[in-house]
């Protein structure tokens, strides 16, 4: 087994030192978390009443960004910081924040800017007991293209709004 294949097998439970929270994410489960794309993304928010869009980026990408408009099928995304602005710090209250009066079964969507925090997120839930969660893989932004911009996510698709 190579140094990489042993790091993964010891970075079961990932410890952030804010205030001692612990966020278990399994990262040798990383395949296991759903990956959806923008298009089925929006159509699982659309049909199912229940199914939720939890924003997982900072208050400054809220705010100079943008973030989903799901008025038109009559949502609102849940907006909840996985890591903290300023400071960059985890959020020690992202579970308890994010969770709020869902259930364990609700289809859950994650969104970040693309697609890595909002899978962190989505582990985070599972190892928490939720058993339906997707991480929107392009994210709000998408990724960069040869010039350095992002493009092919949420913001160049689906509904957004400056905030």
């Amino acid at each position: 087994m190579g140094e990489s294949g042993r790091c993964l097998d010891r970075a079961h439970v990932r410890q952030f030192p804010t205030k001692g929270v612990v966020y278990p994410v399994a990262l040798t489960d990383m395949t296991n978390i759903a990956e959806s794309t923008l298009a089925d993304a929006w159509e699982q928010l659309s049909s199912d009443p229940t199914a939720t869009l939890i924003d997982v980026r900072t208050e400054a990408e809220w705010q100079w960004v943008g973030v989903p408009d799901l008025s038109s099928i009559g949502k609102e995304a849940r907006m909840s910081q996985w890591i903290t602005w300023p400071g960059g710090a985890p959020n020690p209250d992202f579970m308890a924040q994010a969770s709020a009066d869902l259930d364990k079964d609700q289809p859950i969507l994650f969104l970040c800017r693309s697609g890595a925090r909002s899978h962190a997120a989505a582990q985070a839930f599972q190892a928490a007991g939720f058993t339906n969660v997707t991480n929107v893989s392009a994210g709000f932004e998408g990724d960069h293209d040869t010039e350095g911009h992002r493009h092919g996510g949420w913001k160049d698709e689906l509904p957004w709004r400056q905030s």
